[in-house]
């Protein structure tokens, strides 16, 4: 039973983590924080970008809550934490490599939520400036570009 019970924290704390990502992005990386973001809409020669910072700003935390989880006998702490490092690596997969494409690899999809995905990303990188953006999440989009994708296969 505790084993499903830690299960479930990791699980609850990955899709909390899609608003933590969308609030963070909309209310900090298009204001207080632009100065790091904006080299992620405005392309500047070469590989990293201040925007990776943003990595550190959920990584430290992560890293805390599963070093003090384990440091008191594998409490709630560990399995947030690793809640938060698992959604980190799935915002490295689909935003890094398969959106972005930093890594030449998984370059194509046939898959309709993947390419809805690509698409609502699409639309919020029209945007140049830090104002009137749209769709700053990353793993639920408006069911309106699910819809375009679909309609795209076929």
């Amino acid at each position: 039973m505790e084993l499903l019970f830690n299960a479930l924290i990791v699980v609850a704390t990955f899709f909390a983590m899609e608003f933590v990502a969308w609030f963070t992005h909309k209310y900090v990386m298009h204001g207080l924080l632009w100065i790091l973001h904006k080299d992620h809409h405005q392309t500047e020669p070469g590989f990293f970008e201040k925007n990776d910072a943003f990595f550190l700003i959920f990584a430290v935390p992560s890293a805390i809550l599963i070093m003090l989880g384990m440091m008191n006998g594998n409490d709630f702490r560990l399995y947030i934490g690793i809640g938060i490092a698992v959604y980190g690596l799935a915002y490295f997969l689909v935003h890094d490599i398969f959106i972005h494409q930093r890594f030449r690899i998984f370059r194509r999809t046939d898959n309709t939520y993947m390419r809805a995905i690509r698409k609502a990303h699409k639309v919020h990188h029209k945007h140049l400036g830090k104002e009137e953006g749209e769709c700053f999440g990353m793993l639920l989009v408006p069911m309106k570009y699910y819809f375009e994708a679909k309609r795209s296969q076929d």
